[in-house]
């Protein structure tokens, strides 16, 4: 049987228009390419507006446990070990130097680090307190640091909800030699704040530095109000307000005409991410309300 072919001398020369969507598939390759294209254009997007996490997560939740597994103990206690065999003892600056060196270059911490931690100093240097208190102890890097910078009869309170962190914050102050102007508190935040007055001898806080769980940075600043620890003039300074972030926190200090507020833009910890901390002064309950 044979096949006849018909041809139309109109179109004879040029070809015929593929029927809708037939274009796409025409060329695989070129679908697969945009495709791919828009696929790395989200993974990057993905990746800058979620990189602080992702950093975190690495850090803590993947390399952590594994040198946990090898080394048979927490990364806190590495951290005071290499203190003690590689800083001077006494020497409030080579302890702290020495934890910078080991959490830029062996494994990451969240300590407030070398570069906020010049803000810190500048910050204690102009309010030269007396009475300082901290909110989150963690190894005592931040604790080392205010102190030593403390006038003479100065003296910090630092209060911390894990006892391991508490009993390496107090080793790290025996060493640096800091131990008589600290005060190491175990217990939560909202639990201690309310005995300050009574049972530690506070009358009101010069400064307050927050570094704790950022979900308490406003409920325990409402509490320090509400308990009468807030004297015109008391600082308080909040690290990490940008990332991880304490946005109520910082609606709040902003909004408020009881605080005075200045950002210092710096870096998470050891690292290029963005963050910074956030100071507010507390101009007392009667301040007028501002325009």
């Amino acid at each position: 049987m044979k096949h006849v072919w018909w041809t139309d001398s109109a179109v004879i020369g040029r070809s015929l228009p593929l029927p809708p969507g037939r274009e796409m598939l025409e060329d695989p390759p070129l679908l697969l390419a945009a495709f791919s294209l828009g696929l790395v254009l989200l993974m990057l997007l993905l990746f800058q507006q979620y990189r602080g996490w992702i950093f975190l997560g690495w850090n803590e939740l993947i390399l952590q446990p594994i040198y946990n597994m090898l080394m048979g103990d927490s990364k806190e206690h590495r951290i005071l070990r290499y203190v003690l065999q590689h800083a001077v003892a006494g020497d409030p600056q080579s302890v702290l130097d020495t934890i910078d060196s080991y959490c830029s270059q062996k494994e990451w911490a969240m300590h407030v680090g070398y570069k906020k931690g010049q803000i810190v100093d500048t910050v204690v240097r102009e309010q030269c307190p007396s009475v300082l208190l901290e909110l989150g102890a963690y190894c005592g890097y931040s604790a080392v640091r205010m102190a030593r910078l403390l006038p003479p009869g100065g003296r910090l309170i630092t209060i911390e909800v894990n006892p391991d962190y508490a009993a390496i914050t107090q080793q790290m102050l025996n060493f640096a030699g800091l131990q008589d102007k600290v005060t190491v508190v175990i217990g939560a935040s909202q639990d201690i704040i309310p005995q300050l007055k009574k049972k530690y001898d506070v009358d009101t806080l010069d400064m307050v530095f927050l570094d704790h769980w950022k979900k308490w940075y406003l409920p325990d600043t409402l509490l320090l109000e509400e308990c009468g620890l807030l004297r015109k003039g008391t600082v308080l300074l909040a690290d990490n307000v940008i990332f991880p972030g304490t946005p109520d926190f910082l609606e709040h200090v902003r909004s408020s005409s009881r605080f005075e507020c200045t950002h210092f833009s710096s870096y998470l910890e050891y690292s290029q991410l963005v963050d910074g901390l956030e100071k507010a002064v507390y101009m007392g309950m009667g301040s007028p309300a501002r325009p």
